[in-house]
């Protein structure tokens, strides 16, 4: 059973859900239009393969159950993505593979109502990775409270805890 999560936005009907088979052309086109990001991320733009990998990528030692990918949909259409993994490194934490938004969709709150939706679901700690140089991305993770380490190898990493 999958969940969906309706997600405030004023004016707009925004919704997480779980992506299915039916899903495929859409975040296809999602991640042809994100070229930008990707070619930032790993030298290359996204390939067909890319897609698929998304149901199986998970850090070392994590769980395969703990495993969440969430489509972002602004009015009936897919925006984004997170890819999620829940409880690592540690029970309470969130690792976040993944948190992409379409051109077309960045820029207007989208982003920020989405981090903030889940964020109040209550991880203690997320981490995050940005790629170095990704002004955009960094200036977004600063505004939602991550501290961000030094670039290393292409990527800074990001730190959000849970203030009680």
């Amino acid at each position: 059973m999958s969940e969906t999560w309706t997600v405030e936005l004023p004016g707009q009907r925004v919704l997480l859900r779980e992506p299915g088979p039916a899903d495929e052309a859409a975040l296809l086109r999602l991640f042809g239009e994100c070229e930008d990001w990707f070619t930032a991320a790993t030298g290359l733009p996204s390939a067909p393969g890319d897609v698929q990998s998304l149901y199986y990528a998970l850090p070392e030692g994590a769980d395969p159950g703990a495993k969440v990918l969430l489509l972002v949909e602004r009015e009936g259409e897919v925006a984004g993505l997170v890819d999620a993994v829940r409880d690592w490194p540690a029970p309470g934490a969130v690792a976040v593979g993944l948190f992409l938004l379409a051109p077309w969709a960045r820029g207007r709150g989208l982003g920020r109502a989405v981090a903030r939706a889940l964020l109040e679901r209550g991880a203690s700690r997320v981490t995050a990775t940005v790629p170095a140089g990704w002004g955009a991305g960094e200036r977004f993770l600063g505004r939602l409270g991550f501290a961000l380490e030094a670039p290393r190898g292409g990527l800074r990493r990001a730190e959000w805890l849970r203030r009680s």
